[in-house]
């Protein structure tokens, strides 16, 4: 519909349901879901539909197994012991399916209700730290933190290097470059009791995530 309308000055509702061969009220959805990703679509009263001069965009389209495939991972990336993860996700996933087709849509909410994943993992450890220290691993960015390791009550303060993280029996694992152990450790994302993202930044090291799991794998405390 998009590059349909890019195509043409201005489009009624009716021209438009009958190219899809789908009902006006669902043209009218469909418009109002574009408006809702962004898209600036104005409609002229009495004449129908049109773009703003000089707009420009790559239509994205979905099918319903790719739907599908993000609804199924809501389900399980809803699981996640990291609230940021968590909600930096939901709300992408709130614009992705802004963009999907009305029928897409339809079938992807239906496949939502009929999905249940289990969390067998009962610890209460949560998070709130993924979003940013994705961040500092991809700009190379230095992290102060204060650790805790697993039956130790003594906190102690480390100066990282992100380097890469995995996820295991829904935990999150850094690997990171320790300035006070002058090695690269492991760190639960889950035991972090507090960290700064520095502006400092470090030199990339090359890391090689399966050249670590092929040396000391799943080394995490």
């Amino acid at each position: 519909m998009l590059t349909l309308l890019k195509s043409k000055r201005l489009l009624t509702a009716t021209e438009l349901a009958k190219k899809y061969d789908v009902s006006v009220r669902t043209i009218y959805r469909d418009i109002r879901k574009l408006e809702e990703a962004g898209v600036p679509v104005y409609t002229i009263e009495g004449r129908g539909y049109s773009l703003v001069d000089n707009y420009t965009i790559a239509p994205v389209q979905f099918t319903e197994k790719q739907a599908n495939a993000l609804v199924t991972a809501q389900h399980i990336i809803s699981q996640s012991k990291d609230v940021s993860f968590v909600s930096d996700f939901n709300d992408a996933l709130t614009k992705i399916k802004s963009v999907f087709r009305t029928s897409v849509q339809e079938k992807s909410e239906l496949l939502s209700d009929k999905i249940h994943v289990f969390n067998w993992s009962y610890e209460d450890f949560t998070s709130d730290a993924l979003s940013e220290i994705q961040l500092a691993i991809t700009n190379f960015n230095f992290i102060e933190i204060n650790y805790k390791k697993a039956n130790d009550p003594t906190i102690s303060f480390r100066k990282i290097e992100p380097c890469a993280m995995y996820s295991t029996n829904n935990k999150w694992i850094l690997i990171a470059w320790c300035h006070l152990r002058n090695e690269l450790r492991a760190f639960r994302i889950d035991r972090i009791q507090y960290f700064k993202i520095l502006e400092e930044q470090f030199e990339d090291r090359q890391f090689n995530i399966q050249d670590y799991f092929a040396s000391c794998p799943y080394d995490h405390k």
